[in-house]
């Protein structure tokens, strides 16, 4: 991988580093700048790493596609452990680092007319910035620290962001469940790490995959298996898998912009890029693949169900964003790498859209989030229901929307993988194309269920809202034509252009990357399917919420059993309080009362009134008496001759 002239090295730098200096400049103007140069500074620092992407991606195809590093200096150097500041860029580092500055380039101009009346505006941008500059580490980075130094920088800055108005109790608590919960999985990932280099001596990616795919150095099956599995479970945490999901739902307690950019488009996919980065240790490892697959589908499954019965705007998007993940897990676990990276492009349009379209709607409501006190705002928000509309059509698979196309490709491998993880992933595109139309239906159509002080501050968003919305919409729209199924004849333009970061993968196991082999009357029969479920799910929730104008009960109404059960979630949250939480505080107060106070405390405290007590005493020597000082000498030169003769 030969590294390329000091312009383009300084332009890969740029990338980064703009939005760095977008954080740095905010965050000292903080509330001395002006509003409008806030923005000015947060949009045109991403704008610009956008632009500069775009040129690197253009250029990187016009030189032949030939993937490069750029090193900058020896960063840490410690025995045979070397590890540089520097980039790896190739396909899918360019098509990651186009979907975080494009994405994050809207959500930033979005933010400018969603936090205009926030007092901390210039915090604002500047944390966003902030998050920029780490998830472009993240994916930039040659080596594996320089993404767990990213890895860490987003961690931070979804802490920041959840608890941005912490003046709230409960948003406070939900960053801090954030947190915690990520912590988990990053020791998993530093562990990985750290066996990754004692396994191979090395942390970096090309050295790395070259030794796992030439399997040398008498690498054990085993050892393979607790490295990839060591590296999911970080990627459980940052990508919100079962056990480790039940952050990001609560993660919705932040600004809807930080919804959009970190939990649906940008962060969360960090443990798929991860996983997808890590290619050739995963092809060695079976095993851990099909763990991955039904972890997957796990989450997909059980974060749908839960989705049918909320009632916050935000919340059914949050868990809908947990299930979409696992669907791009179960992708993963049946080595259809590219159909998930396929999804994870076409979930951040439509994701992104989602969010920001509810934004738009909790910004007319008055910040109110119950779809029970919405309807009939598609009069009111016209703009906003038409580009909602269409990202809720991607998301439930339907031709010829980005969602389908993903979709569909996703699960033709899963089916010929394994038939019964196809039909769990099929039942849970029924609940998603369900529950998104419910939330649909709700929302704009029927009559308006608020307050009079509401409907009377019912109007559409400020275009610094609308136009990403639209933007969004249109690539909802058209972003599932870079994959088009083989069965119509056209080139797989995305597929195509990921086959060269397999290149490892094929030399370690080639067999295991072969393109699907199912004919084409199955392929069509698979569409079908797919689409006929999305369409009786959305016809179902069409008679349910628009022809029977079902409204879901209020807050208090007695539930039937299973309804309760999956509206408060299952219980997870109290699940993990009884199991965890509580038994931890009960030994940590029981450790503090016997460890710390009586042990600790103890020998401590002894120690102080044993010196006390001592000098207490021997002050009675001190009389000033000098024939008790003559004495007190002579017997002591008499002991110390006594010693000395019969001891020495």
């Amino acid at each position: 991988m030969p590294m390329q002239n000091q312009g383009m090295a300084l332009l890969c730098l740029l990338v980064p580093i703009l939005p760095l200096l977008g954080f740095i400049l905010n965050g000292l103007g903080n509330r001395k700048l002006a509003k409008g140069l806030v923005s000015l500074i947060g949009c045109s620092t991403v704008l610009a790493s956008f632009l500069i992407s775009v040129y690197l991606f253009l250029d990187f195809t016009a030189n032949g596609s030939r993937a490069y590093t750029v090193d900058f200096y020896n960063w840490i150097s410690v025995g045979e452990l070397q590890i540089g500041f520097s980039f790896l860029i190739d396909q899918l580092t360019l098509l990651m680092m186009l979907m975080v500055t494009g994405i994050g380039f809207f959500i930033h101009l979005y933010s400018a007319g969603y936090m205009s009346h926030d007092e901390n505006f210039g915090k604002f941008f500047a944390f966003i910035n902030l998050f920029m500059f780490s998830m472009l580490l993240l994916v930039m980075g040659a080596n594996y620290v320089m993404m767990f130094v990213g890895w860490e920088g987003v961690g931070l800055c979804s802490y920041l962001l959840i608890g941005f108005w912490n003046k709230n109790t409960n948003y406070n608590n939900a960053a801090k469940k954030a947190f915690v919960m990520n912590r988990i999985g990053d020791l998993g990932f530093l562990l990985g790490i750290f066996l990754i280099f004692i396994t191979f001596g090395s942390v970096s990616y090309p050295q790395v995959f070259a030794e796992a795919a030439r399997f040398t150095g008498g690498v054990d099956t085993n050892v393979l298996i607790a490295i990839t599995l060591l590296l999911f479970v970080g990627a459980m945490g940052k990508s919100a898998q079962l056990p480790l999901f039940t952050w990001l739902p609560d993660a919705m307690a932040g600004p809807t912009p930080v919804s959009a950019l970190i939990h649906a488009a940008t962060m969360v996919t960090a443990g798929i890029y991860m996983v997808l980065r890590s290619n050739a240790l995963y092809v060695l490892a079976p095993t851990t693949l099909e763990i991955i697959a039904i972890v997957g589908v796990a989450t997909a499954l059980l974060a749908a169900t839960i989705g049918l019965a909320q009632n916050d705007i935000k919340k059914v998007l949050a868990y809908s964003t947990v299930s979409q993940l696992g669907y791009m897990f179960l992708a993963l676990g049946v080595m259809a790498f590219s159909s998930s990276l396929f999804h994870v492009l076409t979930h951040a349009f439509f994701k992104a859209l989602l969010f920001l379209g509810a934004g738009s709607v909790i910004h007319a409501m008055s910040n109110e989030q119950d779809i029970r006190s919405m309807g009939g705002l598609r009069k009111f928000l016209p703009i906003t229901f038409a580009t909602f509309l269409i990202g809720t059509l991607a998301i439930s698979g339907i031709p010829p929307f980005a969602g389908f196309f993903s979709k569909d490709e996703l699960l033709a491998h899963v089916y010929e993988h394994n038939k019964v993880l196809w039909v769990l992933g099929l039942l849970t595109s029924f609940m998603t194309a369900f529950y998104m139309f419910r939330l649909l239906f709700l929302t704009f159509f029927g009559e308006f269920r608020g307050t009079a002080a509401q409907k009377s501050h019912l109007h559409e968003s400020p275009a610094s809202m609308t136009i990403p919305l639209i933007v969004l919409a249109v690539l909802s729209t058209i972003g599932g034509f870079l994959g088009i199924p083989a069965v119509f004849g056209a080139q797989h333009l995305l597929g195509d252009y990921l086959s060269p970061i397999y290149d490892y993968a094929r030399v370690a196991n080639g067999a295991a990357l072969a393109p699907l082999h199912l004919d084409h009357a199955t392929e069509y029969m698979l569409m079908a399917i797919s689409v006929g479920v999305a369409v009786v799910a959305i016809l179902i929730a069409y008679v349910m919420y628009v022809s029977k104008r079902t409204v879901p009960a209020a807050e208090g109404q007695r539930l039937a059993p299973l309804h309760n059960l999956i509206y408060n979630k299952y219980y997870i949250d109290e699940l993990y309080d009884t199991l965890i939480v509580r038994p931890l505080m009960w030994l940590s107060a029981a450790f503090h009362r016997f460890v710390d106070v009586i042990v600790v405390d103890g020998i401590v405290n002894g120690f102080g009134k044993l010196t006390l007590l001592t000098g207490r005493s021997l002050r009675y020597a001190q009389s000033g008496a000098i024939g008790f000082y003559i004495m007190v000498m002579v017997f002591s030169i008499v002991l110390i001759l006594f010693l000395n003769f019969f001891i020495g």
